[in-house]
């Protein structure tokens, strides 16, 4: 069952003068998963066709440029699109050389490309969509760098202000005391109570600032909106999820898609600190890459998990997972994954 919306859903674009070309992709890729399937019959037709469009499906001869001319334009472009490069029968030089450009994978036309077509769109598009969570995860750690800086002034602020802040406000309400003021002293005082109230209330939006938002102040000035929003909504706590993946990107992208599902997240660095960590209490899940069938190497490293546990094991692999499966995986998910799917697996599988 998809759980991506139409919004997430690709369009793919077929850069080939074969009409039949179009034809045959329309009926490989037949059924959900893809948006429309637009088709150029030229280079200049391409590129003026990319409005919207996920991945390209490039044939190297055109009537009026090399495909791989194509392909540098399109990886020049902001944000591209993913290429799938098309190369003739046992033309491995051309796609070795279109790899080195930046096309994300190759498909022949030969006996394999009905068979091949799905599979390559599909672990394209994955990873596609892995490369956008990445994105993601990175906006997540400046975010929460930024939140810290601010936490970290807010406490030098209150430490530096607060003590003569609340001496000012006690010798202004000691001089509003005196009934001798005469009426527009009174008013001054009463104008400077309300200015050091204002500088209070400031000082308790920035401790209680839980999201960066930002607004125009002047001439293009960006300043912090301290009134932005609402509170983020709460998120059911799902129990702590255990990670240990070497792939440094990888491991950020499941640390933030555990984290808006509701888990908390600790990166294990060792098995040895899994093993540890997988005794204490709250421990919901754990995932790890594993599943090799390396003979004589155990599939996680060492990692046994016990079949009597509170917790469950996922497995990323890039092979079927019979291995994983055999060494206690509870859900074994091959590489690329599909980040539309992923965090409900998740939930699907803690209950």
């Amino acid at each position: 069952m998809s759980h991506r919306s139409m919004a997430d859903t690709p369009r793919l674009l077929v850069v080939d003068d074969d009409p039949a070309m179009l034809r045959l992709v329309e009926h490989l890729l037949a059924g959900p998963g893809l948006g429309p399937i637009s088709f150029a019959r030229s280079g200049r037709e391409a590129l003026e066709a990319l409005d919207g469009i996920d991945i390209v499906l490039l044939d190297n001869l055109l009537p009026d440029a090399r495909g791989l001319d194509i392909l540098d334009l399109l990886r020049a472009r902001p944000n591209p699109p993913a290429v799938v490069f098309i190369t003739a029968h046992g033309n491995e030089a051309l796609a070795a050389t279109a790899l080195r450009r930046g096309a994300d994978d190759y498909l022949p036309k030969d006996s394999t490309f009905a068979e091949l077509l799905p599979q390559i769109i599909e672990r394209v598009r994955r990873n596609r969509e892995l490369r956008k969570t990445l994105v993601a995860a990175e906006r997540d750690f400046v975010r929460a760098e930024r939140l810290a800086a601010i936490g970290e002034m807010a406490v030098t602020l209150n430490h530096g202000i607060n003590n003569p802040l609340m001496a000012a406000f006690a010798d202004v309400d000691l001089l509003l005391a005196e009934p001798a003021w005469p009426a527009d002293h009174r008013q001054t005082l009463e104008g400077l109570k309300e200015a050091l109230e204002r500088i209070r209330d400031i000082m308790r939006q920035i401790g209680d600032l839980r999201a960066v938002r930002t607004k125009t102040y002047v001439a293009g000035i960006r300043m912090v909106d301290l009134q932005g929003g609402e509170p983020a909504a709460p998120v059911m706590h799902r129990g702590i999820a255990l990670v240990l993946v070497p792939e440094h990107d990888l491991a950020r992208v499941i640390a933030l898609l555990l984290r808006h599902a509701g888990f908390g997240v600790e990166q294990c660095e060792t098995v040895a600190d899994l093993q540890r960590s997988v005794e204490r209490l709250g421990v919901s899940l754990v995932v790890l890459a594993g599943g090799t069938d390396v003979a004589g190497v155990h599939s996680f490293g060492g990692f046994l998990p016990p079949a009597s546990r509170a917790y469950r094991v996922v497995a990323l692999v890039a092979g079927d997972g019979t291995a994983a499966r055999a060494a206690g995986a509870d859900r074994v998910i091959q590489l690329p994954f599909d980040p539309g799917t992923f965090t409900a697996d998740m939930v699907n599988l803690t209950g």
